[in-house]
């Protein structure tokens, strides 16, 4: 039995207990791959939400300072209001970075449970 061909046999299709062994060990280490990318994901999905928080702020708070830098035309004024926009871009930077890294991670674990599946 098994897949190891005799003198005038053709191989089985049956697995051996080496085959369904090993099966057996990728389908574990498999599995454990997708319990830590679905941790992984929350994490980085929670970390996202504080993010995109901070985003709505920020743009808030820079409408704010270039409305202030227009009205009272001053160099302090003008340097709060740079100051923000690079705080804005670097959060959104950021965020930008964790919606690339969740996109990643996604496809891994689609990658994960194709190979499950099979």
């Amino acid at each position: 039995m098994g897949s190891t061909p005799t003198s005038g046999t053709k191989f089985m299709d049956t697995p051996t207990l080496i085959d369904v062994a090993n099966k057996g060990i990728n389908s574990r280490l498999t599995e454990r791959r997708l319990r830590r990318g679905t941790q992984s994901l929350a994490s980085l999905r929670n970390e996202l939400s504080v993010v995109e928080e901070q985003v709505q702020h920020f743009a808030e708070e820079v409408h704010d300072l270039e409305i202030r830098a227009l009205v009272s035309e001053t160099p302090l004024a003008d340097a709060e209001s740079r100051d923000a926009m690079r705080h804005m871009q670097a959060i959104t930077k950021h965020r930008d970075y964790l919606r690339g890294a969740i996109a990643e991670l996604e496809v891994r674990q689609d990658d994960l449970l194709d190979k499950l599946g099979r």
